[in-house]
This record gives C-alpha cells, sequence and structure tokens, in this order.
C-alpha cells in the first residue's frame, strides 16, 4: 500500500503532493507557488499579503449561503530535523513517505504532517465539487515553526469570517479552546580562541539515539535531552580529569527537545582508558533513568584528529557550569485543567560559531504570562551569572481558554453525533497561532482539532492514518452545521 491508495483520497493525494514541495521555515516560496497553481487550475479567488500569507476564498455551496463564513487555518512550513547518517536536503529534496502499520512515517526526516495535513484538508475542501459548506476562507501563513512571522504581521482586514478553525492539533478526538504563550532565551559567549595543546589526545563525545519531540507536546514526557547529559558528563569528567573543549554543538530548533549533541575534548593519552570506563558507566546510569520512557540513548567515545583551537579555561568552565544549572522541562502543572502542563523550558541548542563565538538557544513556554517571563528571567540569569550575554524574543501570547465558545459547543456536538462518544475538550501547552489572530480580530471564535500524530519535530514524526479519515468527516460535518 502506498500513500495514493489511502481514503479520503482528495486529502491523501494533496498530502502526497505536498511532501514533493520543499518547505523549510523562512523558505516557503515553492509551496507557495504550489499553492497558487492549485487556486488557478481550480478558479480561485486567492489573495498574498507582504510576507506569503496567503487566503483562499470558496462561496457557499446551494442551500448553504446563510451559513457564516468559516476560516480554515494551517501553517505552511515544516520543521526540517533529520537522523545524523540520512543524506537528504530540506531545500531541494521531496519527503519519503513510508507505510508501517497504522502510521506513516518519513525515511529519516520529518515526515511533515504538522501541518501538510492541514493544509491538505484545507485544499480539499476548497477545491472539491461536492463538500456542503457555506461560505470558507482558507488562510495559509508563513514561519510558524520559527517566528510565527505570518501571524505577527497579518494585516487587520485580510480575513472576514468571524469563526476560525486551526488544523493544526496532535490528537483526533480532542478539541483545542487554548494554548501557552511563549518565548525565547538567547545566550551568547564570545571568546578568544586558545591552541590546541599539541600533547594532548582528542576525543568525541556523542550523545545519540534519543527521540527528541515538540517541545510544547512533548515536554511532559521527560525524554532525554542531549544537551543535558553532554553538560553532566563533562561536569564529572572535569572532577577528576583536566581537558580542553576543541568543540561543542548540540541540538538544532528552538522547539525541539534535542536528540544528539557531542563535544570534541583533549586530554592527556595516559586517561583515555579511564575516560572510557567513567562514560561507559555513566551511558550505564542514563539507560537506566531512561529505560522507560527514551530506551535508545546511546554514549559513544571515538579517537579524532587534534583540532586547531580550544576554548579558554575559564569559559570552558562557565559553559559546563551554565549549561548544567540551566533548567530544562516542566516547571509547574494547570491547577486548572488537569493534566494540562501550565509552564515549561527547553535547553534547544548549542552552536559553536567559528572560533568566536557560542550560541545557546532556549525555550519557554506557560499559559500565564507572569510565570513565562519569570522562568525565562531564571534562565537569563543563569547565564549572565556565567558572562554570556543574554536576550530575549518578543514572544507569542496564549491563547485564553472560553468554554463558552459557540463553535466549540458546535464541533462537541458534531463529534458526539457521529462517533457516539464525547470528545475531550482541551487545552495544549504547544504554542498556536490561535493567539496572534486574537490581537488583530478579537471577535473571532476558535478551535483547535486535527488528526493523530506522534513525535512531531523529530524524525520519528509520525501520522496515525486511520484519525485522518475520522478527523476529515468531523470537519466536513462542522462545516455544513454551523449555524445549528
Amino acid at each position: 500500500m502506498t500513500i495514493k491508495d489511502l481514503e479520503p483520497k482528495i486529502v491523501w493525494e494533496y498530502f502526497h503532493e505536498i511532501t514533493q514541495v520543499p518547505r523549510p521555515s523562512k523558505k516557503e516560496s515553492k509551496i507557495i507557488e504550489y499553492i497558487e497553481s492549485v487556486a488557478g487550475k481550480n478558479k480561485i479567488e486567492i489573495k498574498k499579503d507582504k510576507v506569503g500569507n496567503l487566503l483562499l476564498f470558496k462561496p457557499a455551496t446551494k442551500g448553504y449561503e446563510k451559513l457564516p463564513t468559516v476560516i480554515l487555518q494551517a501553517h505552511l512550513d515544516m520543521v526540517c530535523e533529520k537522523n545524523s547518517d540520512i543524506k537528504f536536503d530540506f531545500d531541494k529534496d521531496p519527503i519519503k513517505t513510508v507505510i508501517k502499520g497504522e502510521w506513516m512515517h518519513a525515511e529519516g526526516t520529518t515526515l511533515g504532517a504538522d501541518n501538510g495535513i492541514g493544509i491538505a484538508a484545507a485544499l480539499a475542501v476548497v477545491t472539491s465539487k461536492d463538500i456542503e459548506h457555506g461560505p470558507v476562507e482558507c488562510l495559509f501563513t508563513v514561519d510558524e515553526e520559527t517566528g510565527l512571522t505570518g501571524a505577527k504581521v497579518l494585516k487587520k482586514g485580510f480575513m472576514t469570517g468571524n469563526i476560525l478553525l486551526n488544523l493544526d492539533s496532535e490528537d483526533e478526538g480532542e478539541i483545542f479552546m487554548g494554548c501557552a504563550g511563549g518565548k525565547g532565551t538567547v545566550a551568547t559567549f564570545s571568546y578568544k580562541a586558545v591552541p590546541a595543546p599539541a600533547t594532548n589526545q582528542y576525543f568525541r563525545i556523542t550523545v545519540t539515539g534519543l527521540s527528541g519531540g515538540h517541545s510544547g507536546g512533548d515536554i511532559h514526557r521527560g525524554l532525554g535531552n542531549a544537551n543535558k547529559i553532554l553538560a553532566r558528563f563533562l561536569f564529572r569528567l572535569q572532577q577528576k580529569y583536566p581537558f580542553c573543549i576543541a568543540e561543542i554543538q548540540g541540538g538544532n530548533l528552538h522547539n525541539a527537545i534535542p536528540r544528539e549533541a557531542y563535544a570534541v575534548i583533549g586530554t592527556s593519552s595516559k586517561n583515555r582508558e579511564s575516560i572510557r570506563v567513567m562514560l561507559n558507566n555513566f551511558a550505564a546510569d542514563i539507560e537506566n533513568e531512561l529505560k522507560r520512557i527514551d530506551p535508545n540513548v546511546i554514549m559513544i567515545m571515538e579517537t579524532v584528529d587534534k583540532p586547531g583551537k580550544c576554548l579558554p579555561r575559564t569559559l570552558k568552565n562557565k559553559l559546563i557550569y551554565s549549561l548544567l544549572a540551566c533548567p530544562h522541562g516542566v516547571k509547574s502543572m494547570s491547577s486548572e485543567i488537569e493534566g494540562l502542563v501550565e509552564t515549561s523550558t527547553n535547553l534547544a541548542s548549542v552552536k559553536m560559531i567559528g572560533n568566536t563565538k557560542i550560541v545557546v538557544g532556549t525555550s519557554q513556554r506557560s499559559s500565564t504570562e507572569s510565570a513565562k517571563n519569570a522562568v525565562a528571567d531564571q534562565v537569563a540569569a543563569v547565564f549572565s551569572l556565567a558572562g554570556a550575554k543574554v536576550v530575549h524574543n518578543d514572544g507569542y501570547p496564549g491563547w485564553a481558554p472560553n468554554p463558552d465558545s459557540k463553535i466549540l459547543k458546535i464541533a462537541q456536538k458534531s463529534y458526539k453525533k457521529l462517533f457516539k462518544k464525547e470528545a475531550k475538550i482541551m487545552a495544549i501547552h504547544a504554542g498556536l497561532e490561535c493567539g496572534l489572530f486574537l490581537e488583530k480580530y478579537p471577535h473571532l471564535d476558535m478551535i483547535s482539532f486535527g488528526p493523530t500524530m506522534r513525535g512531531v519535530h523529530s524524525p520519528d514524526e509520525r501520522l496515525k492514518i486511520d484519525t485522518v479519515g475520522l478527523w476529515w468527516m468531523h470537519l466536513l460535518d462542522v462545516l455544513k452545521t454551523i449555524d445549528n
């Protein structure tokens, strides 16, 4: 079976086409061209703003002209993560989809179902000739994953509907009515590299095999963080043996829990076997800690050639201390919604820029604005004490839950009618664009829903095939009963 054999056929056909179009964040020109071509072929009205946000409009089908205009919303970009042993260029190469049992995966990369399946469903609605609905607008935004740029600069009056269905959630049977706000905190260490001692032997210490995942949707799972694990080992190592750091890298994206990290260290050759034993013992401890939740973690020690430069000793110490001290994970749970993470922080990335800077990226989320700022300040304090320059980005607002939402009640009623059971009404710790839409369109009545996905923002991203059909049925029923 291939993707083209799946039902609902129109949705899966569009999703397949979308997987063939490169669409990294901030590089959405090809997917914009694709959607413009779909609109042109189907004679659908379309407009584009200065950053690339698109709005498609389809009039009501016969008999549904009196229904209110509904906005179907999805984002155009995808998280671009791959396993280190995979050769893949996200700027050029199509995603290779694979069906394994109930799930669709990609070969060694993110699948892009976040939010490609939302784009596919919206396109299916506006191009289908036999779906019953009132007036529909499809809003496709750019750069959701790395900056929420499209939502931030969306102008008043670009869209006209008062009801918005966000198609960017990851659990079929759950309807989301709120989300956390977020903020990014970046620490930069500037330094002048020193010559790497010629008498040292050099080793690469690697942490790999972790699951990674979405820093909002998966943060509560307690998954391993490669940066934290590496920092723990380096801290222990320096208590016993002198060494220098020639290179350190870990993680990639601010909204992904880091799966891999490594450091190239130099030390006396006489310490090699003792360090190897120490690493093996430490790795066994980590495997035991993560055996139930992230069981494939691996730590490797390999001999490498002598590098040209190393970090100054004082910076090495400050970097290790601050990475170890930097908080990561769930800070608090909601007292209002059972099971919802209220506040969290993610130690996302450590990047060495040439031989002059090390940039540490972190992200904070909370459904309480003051708590979000507090944990961002905590992260800033840790790195400021270590001598780094710390900056916060503007972040994005949360979306306050509205249990009295009219569209929420319609979606609940529809789900129960279709499936003879209640949908779960939730708020989500991951960030959505809805809070930013409310700043420009305070009248919007919104929900978010989608099919079931797991491993989002990692190469383990997968989409549960049968839930796409269930979600599609629900979406179509909501569209034709939205005024009832």
